[in-house]
């Protein structure tokens, strides 16, 4: 194997060393001697003002991603009908294209487990981009089945409770507030939500005991307030009155054994009160997932266990 050095430093006088990607050299900042010359650039054509602009100009492929079964380093051939100049081809380039597409596809995926990796990753960033999701939780989500691959066997399972569970685990570990419910919900058809919502509990139980040292942090009853009040579209100041009795709160065991959402919803809809908003409680409980009795439950336990005196300040207070 050939090893090339490159100098990080000046070899007469130990400077720094400085390039000028416009001539293409490198040279000393206090000498001037010039220690390479001809240098080649990597960078796009020409400068550009978006990160869209500059991915159609750059002279190689971007990143390598999780979510594709070859990393996304395997050529692909689009479908379409003009070439890159944009003009029309005729039936039998067409059909050549076709033939090399299908050959193409062929070869990226080989294996049975090739195969089975690519139909479960695909699932996984369909899923992702119906809920929406980040492309964060899209690479978690592909690393975290990755590693699964080599730890379970996998052949043979649902490929979309496998998903399902793979991409709750990895909005454990974004800190992105997701029910499994949720995810299955955007995966199949409401006749099979409850038998597969059901199998994905099943799989993200055997994920959690066999990979055992991803821990997943705590999501705080913040986040699902915040996520039912941009889903209700509450007012902001009730938003911010439930969060600060939340905190207040948050010392008592109020959440053992409950559901967070209701409790969520309960805060919601006591801050409503108080602050004269009108905000029903089955839009409430629709968005939350939980019935109205469990928000008047919810809402109960809190007003027992607490005397809340509210002085609101200007912030807060109608103009």
């Amino acid at each position: 194997m050939r090893t090339i050095e490159i100098e990080k430093s000046c070899p007469e006088c130990e400077s720094t060393l400085v390039d000028d990607i416009q001539n293409g050299e490198r040279f000393c900042s206090a000498c001037g001697v010039i220690v390479a010359e001809q240098m080649a650039d990597y960078g796009p054509e020409t400068k550009s003002s978006s990160l869209e602009e500059k991915m159609k100009l750059a002279r190689a492929t971007g990143q390598t991603t999780y979510s594709q079964h070859d990393l996304g380093i395997t050529t692909e051939i689009a479908i379409g009908t003009k070439d890159f100049s944009g003009k029309s081809i005729n039936s039998q380039v067409a059909n050549q294209m076709h033939n090399l597409r299908k050959w193409q596809q062929r070869v990226r995926v080989s294996t049975p487990r090739e195969r089975r990796l690519s139909i479960v990753l695909a699932k996984i960033g369909e899923t992702c981009k119906t809920l929406a999701l980040s492309k964060n939780v899209l690479e978690t989500a592909s690393m975290i089945y990755r590693s699964l691959d080599g730890k379970v066997e996998v052949k043979g399972k649902s490929v979309v409770s496998i998903s399902a569970a793979t991409i709750y685990m990895a909005c454990k570990q974004c800190e992105i507030v997701r029910s499994l419910d949720e995810i299955c919900r955007g995966l199949c058809s409401p006749k099979d939500l409850k038998p597969k919502t059901k199998l994905a509990a099943r799989y993200y139980r055997t994920m959690v005991m066999e990979l055992g040292n991803s821990t997943a942090p705590v999501i705080t009853m913040d986040k699902y307030i915040s996520k039912i009040a941009n889903l209700t579209g509450t007012d902001v100041r009730v938003e911010r009155l439930a969060l600060e009795i939340s905190e207040k709160t948050k010392d008592r065991n109020l959440a053992d054994g409950k559901a967070p959402n209701g409790i969520a919803a309960a805060y919601l809809y006591v801050a409503s009160i108080l602050l004269g908003q009108n905000v029903l409680q089955r839009d409430v409980s629709s968005v939350a997932g939980v019935t109205e009795v469990t928000i008047r439950n919810r809402c109960k336990e809190i007003l027992t266990c607490y005397k809340l005196r509210v002085t609101l300040r200007p912030s807060l207070a109608k103009k």
